[in-house]
């Protein structure tokens, strides 16, 4: 799993690809923990784009950003979220824990606000 990392607006745009899965969660970790530690007040948006594959330990990640991004009164969005995703969030009854935008353009624009 590679992501590249990039700013627009003050946000952070994470783009993962492949599988965030108990083999790769480590380094979605790695990416993701310093844009919340080093920001007084993070923006985070999480493109899915090309990303096939998440698990639940994938997910849990994605939970623990979201509680330290929250403790610091930061946001976290998410954009193209692929079927097998949202059938996990679904599941897990956790949709509204995540904001969740049509593309890159509003969910930006959303967060900087």
């Amino acid at each position: 799993m590679a992501t590249q990392i990039r700013k627009q607006d003050g946000i952070t745009i994470l783009e993962p690809s492949g599988k965030i899965t108990r083999s790769s969660v480590s380094k979605f970790r790695a990416v993701i923990s310093p844009q919340i530690t080093f920001s007084d007040e993070p923006r985070i948006l999480i493109n899915f784009e090309h990303v096939n594959r998440i698990d639940s330990t994938g997910f849990s990640a994605l939970m623990e950003a979201r509680i330290a991004a929250t403790g610091k009164q930061g946001r976290i969005g998410v954009i193209n979220v692929g079927k097998h995703i949202k059938n996990l969030v679904a599941l897990n009854w956790l949709v509204n824990l995540f904001e969740h935008f049509d593309n890159e353009d509003a969910a930006v624009s959303a967060l900087s606000a």
